[in-house]
């Protein structure tokens, strides 16, 4: 795999370990943006080794054991790649997790509070996406779909990620399928909001908070 990432542009590999000790003490020293890890190591398992970390890296797993893959995805890894790896889906793993590096970048840089849109990668193409534009963003497995007045645009992200890149002033996640853009909102009722024409479920624990940020504005 080593070589295969040397044929990706956008890579560079910084360090490579042989066990989840020397992986902790190259993860604090070179503070790595991506971090590809598999599961069985001696010491620490991969997936132990991503709670040990207080801030963890953007993590891809490669490993031969697909029974993993839902606590993986618990700890909101990247993506999760069964071996033996194809390189075209390595490359798309890479791949979103340096769109979600960009976008990360681009939420959270100098001028950050100016910018008013991101960039996603739709249908093999990016189209430019205005914070202004989003009623809601809905989980759908792997990917997430942008509901936007009239149309959709469905991305491989998740929806953890993309709720690191809305303003928080502006979005509120009310369901773990489910974030929606406050001022969007045009009623609630029970446990479900209503957007436009969609009506959204809210979780009952998030219920309370929802309704504090959304009807009294808190």
């Amino acid at each position: 795999m080593e070589e295969e990432l040397k044929e990706i542009d956008f890579i560079s590999i910084a360090g490579i370990a042989e066990d989840s000790f020397q992986a902790m003490q190259l993860i604090v020293t070179l503070q790595p943006d991506l971090l590809l890890l598999d599961i069985e190591m001696p010491g620490l398992n991969g997936l132990e080794l991503i709670k040990s970390l207080e801030s963890p890296p953007m993590v891809i797993i490669t490993t031969a054991y697909p029974e993993y893959a839902l606590e993986g995805y618990v700890l909101d890894v990247m993506d999760y790649l069964i071996k033996p790896i194809d390189f075209h889906r390595l490359l798309k793993a890479c791949s979103k997790a340096k769109e979600f590096y960009q976008l990360r970048q681009q939420a959270t840089g100098p001028d950050s509070g100016k910018v008013e849109y991101f960039f996603i990668k739709c249908n093999g193409k990016h189209e430019k996406v205005g914070f202004s534009e989003i009623l809601f963003v809905e989980a759908a497995d792997n990917y997430i779909v942008i509901h936007l007045p009239g149309k959709k645009m469905m991305t491989y992200q998740t929806l953890k990620n993309m709720e690191a890149m809305l303003p928080p002033a502006r979005f509120m996640k009310v369901h773990k399928s489910f974030i929606v853009a406050v001022d969007k909102v045009t009623g609630f009722e029970g446990h479900e909001l209503t957007v436009q024409q969609f009506r959204i479920p809210v979780s009952r624990n998030l219920k309370e908070n929802v309704l504090a940020r959304i009807i009294n504005k808190k």
